[in-house]
């Protein structure tokens, strides 16, 4: 009884992925040239079934090279969404396309002006109608007995991405030995046995201002920088504080004139940190421990010596090694 049970679902999962090929148009080959000739990455982005599908869509593409990340919709409308520019591509996973904390995000996202593509089932939806190009991800039926629990539409989900991932590969001529630099013994695991030092941004690429530099200018290096956060130093580079987009919501809620405020009283006193010879894994348990995206990374006497993006640390930024 068991296994005719099994052998069913399989034969409706495997019965939607192939009504999916019977759909696909001219859609797919807009959405594969727009990643293809995009300069910027892949960010993917569902809730709940679909999020997990968007992770692994995006865990493929980046191992496969087309740079790709996830982005939570939840975290995103508090301080994540400045990880998108107008050089990357957003792709939505909605079976409905009428996820409220997915489509929230859409006025923003089409306000920093990358474009949308949808994996939905409903072209009617609010998601379908906010996208530049949708992508039929639809099913007749769950495998679920009640016809409710995912099953069927996110296995036509994370075939549609496989699809995607495998055209771009060929696309891009990647060979086995690009796949090799990808996996070397595990990406992720070679990271973790490194120090902040080694993949933290430095340079113009972190996002600092000194004390006694006004709102306005401030925001302005935090939409520059694209990290959702400022650091604020004196003038020997000390940190001082930091302030988030989250930060800068919640004053803008409370106070009319955020440009008369000063950057010293709104900021965020000893934050969490990090030491520039802290090993990468430590790093990691810090950022998960207190829901981060980026930390300040210090040197000596608490100057700032670069910014610690978790995407970094997952495997979106470029390893250093000295000698090479």
């Amino acid at each position: 009884m068991s296994i005719q049970e099994a052998i069913e679902v399989l034969k409706i999962e495997a019965d939607g992925i192939l009504k999916l090929a019977e759909r696909i148009d001219s859609s797919f080959d807009r959405m594969v040239d727009i990643i293809y000739e995009s300069r910027g990455r892949v960010i993917l982005a569902g809730i709940g079934k679909s999020g997990i599908v968007a992770r692994k869509i995006a865990a493929t593409l980046s191992s496969t090279g087309t740079r790709a990340i996830f982005l939570h919709p939840v975290e995103a409308m508090h301080g994540d969404l400045g990880i998108v520019s107008a050089n990357d591509v957003f792709i939505a996973l909605s079976k409905s396309g009428e996820t409220d904390e997915l489509n929230i995000l859409l006025p923003s996202i089409r306000k920093v002006g990358c474009p949308i593509i949808a994996f939905t089932g409903n072209f009617d939806s609010t998601l379908a109608r906010h996208s530049d190009i949708i992508i039929d991800v639809g099913v007749e039926k769950e495998a679920c007995p009640m016809n409710l629990a995912p099953t069927t539409s996110t296995t036509a989900q994370l075939a549609m991405g496989d699809a995607l991932a495998v055209v771009l590969i060929k696309k891009r001529h990647f060979t086995p030995t690009d796949f090799k630099k990808f996996h070397p013994g595990g990406n992720l695991g070679q990271r973790l046995s490194l120090t902040v030092s080694d993949i933290m941004l430095t340079g113009d690429a972190v996002p600092t201002i000194e004390t006694g530099t006004g709102m306005e200018a401030a925001l302005k290096v935090m939409d520059a920088k694209k990290l959702g956060v400022i650091f604020i130093q004196d003038k020997h580079g000390i940190l001082e504080g930091i302030l988030t987009d989250g930060d800068i919501r919640r004053l803008v809620v409370k106070n009319k004139s955020i440009y008369d405020l000063r950057i010293e009283s709104v900021m965020i006193r000893k934050p969490k940190t990090v030491s520039v010879d802290m090993p990468l894994y430590d790093a990691l348990n810090i950022m998960e421990e207190n829901q981060i995206t980026v930390l300040p990374a210090l040197g000596r006497k608490g100057i700032i010596a670069g910014a610690l993006h978790l995407h970094d640390i997952l495997g979106k930024g470029s390893l250093k090694f000295a000698g090479l």
